[in-house]
């Protein structure tokens, strides 16, 4: 006598192949993201410099929009309201003249910020 379920059908193949066509997936879009990429490291600005690694897990940091970071007083105010002190380690010098914000998971929206890269007119 065969171990069949209520319904009548086997189980046992159905899971692994369901595993193997969601691994094949996984792995063609990751592949797709990275041809896409093109010549860019894991850690480079648009305009072709690298970001450090302890601010950038290969997703992390990215240019901040015009109007994002501005300078007050007390440091760099962020559009979620985060505020940097001028002299915080997390500051680092912009290798062109925008602003790059290094959050967890290139979250911009995030209150927290790994890395703030200043362009010179601000550093």
């Amino acid at each position: 006598m065969s171990a069949r379920p209520a319904n009548g059908r086997m189980r046992g193949n159905h899971s692994l192949s369901l595993a193997m066509a969601i691994a094949v997936l996984v792995a063609s879009v990751a592949f797709i993201i990275f041809v896409m990429c093109g010549g860019a490291r894991a850690h480079d600005a648009p305009t072709g410099w690298q970001y450090d690694a302890a601010c950038c897990s290969g997703m992390d940091c990215q240019q901040a929009p015009a109007n994002d970071v501005k300078e007050t007083p007390a440091g760099y105010k962020l559009s979620t309201g985060e505020l940097i002190p001028y002299g915080d380690h997390r500051i680092h010098r912009s290798k062109d003249e925008f602003y790059h914000e290094c959050k967890p998971a290139g979250d911009m929206s995030s209150p927290h910020s790994f890395c703030l890269y200043v362009p010179d007119r601000g550093f």
